[in-house]
């Protein structure tokens, strides 16, 4: 198991990233079991389901639909779902850098 899986508080939240094979985006599990781009589609799991829901997802891995599948825990007390760390937030909203350069997924939100 991932070790990022490991570090998660126990009444938090996260959510399930992985890249997608076929063009390499950054893809993030949705509650109709697909992948989106748009980080806001993401379905939201309790810490204590996410881990089990990960192994289920990685199905996907199998597949060759997506790699790298791992949790991503969510930071508690935001108004919308914000992943916890730097670099996801990175991962989930695009590179910080000026909006004219940003993906369309960013553009979005």
């Amino acid at each position: 198991m991932d070790a990022r899986n490991n570090r998660r508080e126990e009444n938090g939240h996260s959510v399930i990233t992985a890249t997608r094979l076929h063009d390499g985006r950054i893809v993030w599990f949705t509650a109709e079991n697909t992948w989106a781009e748009n980080f806001r589609s993401a379905k939201i799991f309790t810490n204590s389901e996410v881990v089990f829901a990960i192994e289920a997802v990685k199905e996907d891995e199998k597949k060759h639909i997506v790699a790298y599948v791992y949790g991503v825990e969510l930071q508690e007390g935001t108004s919308q779902p914000t992943p916890r760390t730097i670099r996801e937030r990175i991962r989930a909203f695009g590179p910080t850098i000026h909006p004219e350069f940003a993906t369309k997924a960013a553009e979005s939100l």
